[in-house]
């Protein structure tokens, strides 16, 4: 690895696209300008080596593509345009060569150009044990159209933004056959793709946001049972989700019951939305959402009450399992 100056020049951007960028690498801290009128959005998330990926399941630029992913994800749930992010970086003294490590960066590169963010800053540290890197991201919303989980009521119809189940199901095949096994695989790559290259609805989320309604939103990261619920107990209401109703491929179709409700409801890392809206605009929402070239689809229902239910076959069962969690 280089000295840690030379590292810093190497990853240091030439120009920023952002104007409320006013210092960014370079000095002992970055300054910003919010713009008038508008909120800053902060996010942050961590991947460990060995928890959320290993090198047998992603390429170190896919492993960089989706660390500033998830982060995208965050900032598209509650609606506001990202402009900006930090990395910090711990690099395992073995193991980890300076191309994989530069390979990193380039993959979140890859994925800030497309949405024309910063990188403004950040700490690359070296220790006796797996990589992990965090990545903060920050962006910002109009004072008055954040979208929050504690937006929703009872009468809302629960939609989300697009299929479930295919990320999970991606993970599953390279975990069996590998990385370079699984890319082979013309029937399985949509699936790998989209768990080692998820791409954020920032798009959508600023749509939504843009419309005069009351919307609840949260980004599908831990899966939809737990997303839902999060939405729940944050509106004091209970959500039923409609199993038919959920967006999945007839290729996960094909599997026992079991695994489908593993990959659909629990399996997470999707970085679609689900979001409610009132029943009385939804209709107008999903026509004007197709106009703009999104596609939401009426998965279930905000009632009164408390908890997430499962309606199938004419019957109502509570989920009781969460989706992911650490602890």
């Amino acid at each position: 690895m280089d000295n840690e100056f030379d590292w810093i020049r190497s990853i240091q951007p030439k120009t920023h696209k952002q104007k409320t960028v006013e210092v960014g690498i370079g000095d002992d801290a970055a300054i910003v300008r919010p713009n008038d009128g508008c909120d800053t959005v902060l996010a942050v998330d961590t991947m460990v080596e060995g928890v959320h990926f290993t090198k047998d399941t992603m390429t170190a630029e896919d492993i960089g593509y989706k660390a500033l992913a998830v982060n995208l994800s965050d900032i598209a749930a509650m609606g506001a345009v990202p402009l900006y992010y930090i990395v910090s970086i711990a690099v395992p003294k073995t193991g980890w060569s300076q191309e994989e490590t530069r390979g990193i960066y380039r993959g979140m590169a890859e994925l800030a150009e497309i949405h024309e963010i910063d990188l403004i800053g950040g700490d690359t540290v070296s220790i006796n044990g797996p990589l992990v890197i965090s990545v903060t991201i920050g962006g910002e919303v109009e004072k008055d159209c954040r979208l929050l989980r504690q937006n929703a009521q009872a009468g809302d119809i629960v939609f989300v933004t697009g299929p479930l189940g295919r990320s999970p199901y991606g993970l599953d095949h390279l975990l069996e056959y590998g990385r370079e096994r699984a890319d082979e695989m013309p029937a399985v790559y949509p699936y790998v793709e989209a768990h080692q290259r998820p791409f954020p609805q920032v798009a959508i989320g600023r749509f939504l946001a843009c419309q005069d309604v009351r919307i609840a939103l949260n980004d599908i990261s831990d899966g939809i049972a737990h997303e839902a619920k999060e939405i729940a107990e944050a509106s004091g209401a209970a959500v039923i989700l409609e199993w038919e109703s959920l967006p999945v491929d007839e290729k996960l179709k094909e599997a026992p019951l079991s695994k489908q409700e593993d990959w659909v409801l629990y399996g997470g890392e999707e970085f679609q939305l689900v979001g409610t809206v009132s029943a009385q605009d939804w209709f107008i929402l999903k026509r004007e959402a197709k106009e703009h070239g999104f596609e939401l689809t009426a998965v279930g229902e905000v009632t009164a009450g408390e908890g997430v239910f499962l309606r199938r076959n004419d019957t109502i069962e509570q989920i009781s399992r969460s989706g992911y969690t650490h602890f």
